[in-house]
């Protein structure tokens, strides 16, 4: 086992018992995105490597003298290129900023860079980060970390490949519809979405409705993601509705032991009584995942929503492309740039135009009644599941599934209404590595928590990891050595 192949948790223990020095961390991880990325193209803009072996150093010297800056000191990190980093590029894969250079960075950076990491680059993100599916002009495409002729999923696909191919030990991400988990999903890799306001989004130019987004954490095991979303997490003042818990509290013990796993209680939602389309094989990989903690004395039954799914998608529509537009607006104040923004951003923007307030109110009542249904579903279950995704990865030079299963695809992003609920509901939810198609291509298992229950869910996914290794140990292709 190389070093690139420790989890974060066991690379930061080697670090601070002086096991192996910052340095030997950062060459090796240097070494191995050198030989990879260029199949990959999941890290960008990385940064001079003379500089970061400096910044190595100075950690060492830290260490030589007792003290840690934390969890990621010396620990290689690349932020997703949605999140302002300063000095490094922040693109948000548009040819509109591809020289933007922040002068500060993000809450998020900031909390990461506190706690010790050195950031090497960014991960690459779609247009805006808009689609679930990696690429744009500036960079091009991120490749599928198990075969390279595929979609790594988006929007945080290039933080997931990077996890997938040893290149970042552990990764941030964001996620408005699904980009920690879909990319999570089609790289085998767990990607959590925080409840609504857990980590905090700044700056923002409005901290009052755009809640749909936001930030966490990606890792190849749930104490990794734990650990992380422990930094990530917490009030803000410029968040004024994030949640004022201390993220300290994710760092207690994750393990359930077998009595407390036999009690937890899963409702299954499938394919929402057949309304959602669904590849050939994604309901049985996932119905296999689950088969797993039925094993070990979990409850699985299926359930209902309880309310007209297109109800909640027309709502989502709403409150997407209202939000979406708030974002697309300050790039047309110039009309010449509208050749520079990719047509789906543009659809967004135009659909937008014209929503009246009663029609955002209708779509807010909508939403209301969802999260008062799924707080009825969790009345008799622990957590909810569905599948991650409803294709499997598609090829790389696809922008978007047109049909699934013959069903046409009416919209850029209707090929992942599966993880709207969620989002809508502003809970949290993560998904696990379920199983591979015989392609050899993964797919995810989203398991959705209670209101505010992040540190129950991570302990739920805990448990499955523990009955998945099998599953985990799968190597991705051209891992050079």
């Amino acid at each position: 086992m190389t070093l690139t192949d420790l989890s974060a948790s066991d690379l930061s223990q080697a670090i601070h018992e002086r096991q192996v020095s910052c340095r030997e961390v950062m060459q090796a991880y240097l070494s191995r995105i050198h030989a990879v990325n260029p199949t990959f193209n999941a890290i960008l803009s990385l940064q001079d490597g003379d500089n970061l072996l400096r910044q190595a150093d100075e950690r060492d010297a830290m260490l030589a003298r007792g003290e840690s800056m934390g969890w990621l000191h010396g620990v290689p990190q690349a932020i997703k290129d949605l999140s302002n980093t300063a000095g490094i590029p922040t693109t948000l894969g548009s040819p509109l900023m591809r020289e933007f250079v922040p002068g500060a960075d993000s809450l998020l950076t900031r909390r990461m860079k506190t706690a010790g990491c050195i950031v090497i680059g960014k991960t690459n993100v779609p247009e805006f980060g808009l689609g679930s599916h990696t690429f744009n002009e500036v960079f091009g495409a991120t490749r599928n970390a198990f075969d390279p002729t595929r979609s790594a999923g988006g929007s945080s696909g290039g933080a997931a490949v990077a996890l997938a191919q040893r290149l970042l030990p552990v990764a941030d991400g964001s996620d408005f519809m699904g980009s920690l988990r879909n990319p999570a999903a089609w790289n085998n890799v767990f990607g959590l979405r925080p409840s609504q306001g857990r980590v905090p989004m700044v700056p923002s130019n409005e901290v009052w409705i755009s809640q749909l987004g936001t930030e966490g954490p990606m890792a190849r095991t749930v104490q990794d993601l734990a650990r992380l979303l422990a930094i990530q997490s917490g009030f803000d003042r410029n968040a004024p509705l994030s949640i004022a818990q201390d993220g300290q509290s994710f760092l207690a013990s994750l393990h359930l032991d077998p009595k407390e796993v036999a009690s937890i209680r899963i409702g299954w939602l499938g394919d929402l009584g057949g309304y959602l389309p669904m590849e050939a094989g994604i309901l049985d990989v996932c119905g296999l995942a689950l088969k797993r903690l039925a094993n070990q004395g979990c409850r699985i039954e299926p359930v209902t929503l309880g309310m007209e799914p297109d109800r909640i998608w027309r709502s989502w529509l709403v409150w997407r492309k209202l939000l979406v537009a708030s974002r697309i607006a300050p790039f047309l104040l110039k009309a010449e740039n509208r050749r520079h923004i990719k047509p789906e951003a543009l659809w967004e923007h135009d659909q937008a135009q014209g929503v009246t307030g009663a029609e955002f109110m209708t779509a807010s009542t909508t939403r209301t009644v969802l999260y008062q249904r799924m707080l009825t579903l969790f009345e008799d279950h622990d957590v909810l599941a569905l599948p991650t995704a409803q294709v499997w990865p598609f090829e790389v030079n696809v922008r978007w599934p047109r049909q699934i299963g013959g069903a046409p695809m009416d919209t850029y992003h209707r090929w992942m209404e599966v993880v709207i609920y969620a989002t809508l509901a502003g809970l949290p939810c993560i998904s696990v590595p379920a199983g591979f198609n015989p392609d050899g291509l993964p797919m995810g298992l989203q398991l959705i928590g209670r209101p505010q229950g992040d540190f129950a869910l991570l302990q739920v996914a805990f448990a499955y990891e523990q009955v998945a290794q099998d599953l985990l140990q799968r190597a991705p292709i051209q891992q050079a050595r």
